[in-house]
């Protein structure tokens, strides 16, 4: 590569650099394939983990970085992209609660801001040609800055798999915690942990207790329940067991309450954005606990007309969530269509967590649209039964005009 003739047209690129096997070696194979360019490494925490961002700075400066920047988004994740696209009921293919998708607008945002700050003329991703990230990435950035040239090096160099990037480290005597013993692919932020890969690439085979790592096996969970109260308003999360929280905190809380009683897991086989089927396992314990609070109190007060809309609108939402389709009028029509129908969604929420399930038990609202006295099956002064009769034959008038006609 080296020897190759470089290419020209980019000074300066800010590269979206995790420490992991692939931007660490897109890091010198930038610089061995542009001429004169200067790489610039930026990273978002969005909640992965500590001990994801030791020590960063310093790799990716010894792997030819010029500077690091790391910027903390956690909180502004939580509040400005979780809580709105769960608000919608948002879940893509009836299961995957957008983990992975639900970040990467909020990177590519980031990075976006990286590239004017340092006045960068390129920006740069370690995402696959076969995934769904490189779209959410590129999207974004055509949204917000279609003047930056993106470089995508799995879709330009040689190199096709884990092996072939080891090798490439090893030749420049470059360090990696990476090894090809390190089957999983694994991407976690505050709301989840996605694994894929290894064992999991054959449909047939059940996810061994090695692939979970936010969860306890529901098996292995305690064999009492926990109850745990959730405060909602405007189909936000606002307390955790009485305490009020701000939004990452109340995620990360409900992460380690749920994560002890096996809530949270999932194994799919998912259809992806550029054609392909895909086998992912995920754990998302506090979001699955927030998920069932938000529905429980929409089940009070919202009227079936209403709860239809908001389907509809979580079916859309969770479609353009998956695709990063984030920076467009759509997905903001939607947001603001949802947050119309969440100012009633207040109220507070019991969760059972047992074996792996959470149920919510107890939920009240101010706005409840539930009467015991008109829905009781006792004795009531306040419905009339024989009111159905004419309500009926309307309802039915249709159906009864067709069979007629048929005669």
């Amino acid at each position: 590569m080296s020897n190759a003739v470089k290419k020209s047209g980019v000074k300066k690129v800010v590269l979206a650099y995790s420490g992991g096997l692939d931007t660490s070696a897109i890091i010198p194979w930038l610089k061995e394939t542009y001429d004169d360019c200067e790489i610039v490494a930026f990273c978002a925490d969005v909640g992965q983990g500590e001990e994801e961002l030791v020590g960063l700075t310093e790799k990716a400066l010894a792997s030819g970085a010029s500077e690091c920047h790391i910027v903390d988004l956690k909180e502004e994740f939580v509040a400005d992209y979780i809580y709105p696209t769960i608000a919608t009921g948002a879940i893509y293919e009836g299961t995957y609660l957008l983990g992975t998708s639900m970040a990467r607008p909020i990177i590519a945002k980031a990075q976006v801001e990286v590239a004017r700050k340092v006045g960068a003329d390129a920006v740069c991703h370690g995402c696959t040609g076969k995934g769904n990230d490189q779209v959410r990435f590129e999207g974004c950035f055509a949204a917000l800055a279609p003047d930056l040239k993106v470089i995508a090096p799995w879709r330009e160099w040689e190199m096709r798999s884990r092996e072939d990037l080891l090798d490439y480290l090893a030749e420049r005597n470059i360090k990696t915690s990476a090894s090809a013993t390190k089957i999983y692919s694994r991407d976690a932020n505050a709301w989840h942990i996605s694994h894929e890969g290894g064992e999991l690439e054959d449909p047939w085979n059940e996810p061994s207790k090695g692939v979970w790592t936010m969860t306890v096996a529901p098996e292995d969970a305690p064999n009492e329940p926990e109850y745990v109260s959730l405060a909602i308003k405007n189909g936000r999360v606002t307390h955790v067991n009485d305490e009020a929280l701000s939004p990452y905190a109340a995620l990360m809380t409900l992460n380690d309450i749920a994560g002890k009683h096996g809530v949270g897991r999932i194994d799919i086989t998912e259809n992806r954005l550029v054609g392909m089927k895909s086998r992912g396992c995920y754990e998302t314990p506090g979001g699955t606990v927030m998920f069932a609070g938000l529905r429980a109190i929409e089940e009070l007060v919202l009227d079936k007309t209403s709860r239809t809309w908001r389907e509809q609108i979580a079916g859309q939402m969770s479609h353009l969530v998956y695709d990063g389709r984030w920076f467009t009028p759509l997905c903001k029509s939607l947001i603001a269509a949802s947050e119309s129908l969440a100012e009633s969604v207040n109220g507070d929420v019991v969760i059972k967590l047992y074996k792996g399930q959470a149920t919510a038990v107890k939920k009240r609202s101010p706005n409840s649209l539930y009467s015991e006295s008109f829905a009781t099956f006792g004795e009531d002064d306040v419905y009339d039964q024989k009111h159905a009769e004419g309500f009926i034959r309307l309802y039915s008038l249709a159906s009864r005009i067709r069979a007629l006609n048929t005669k």
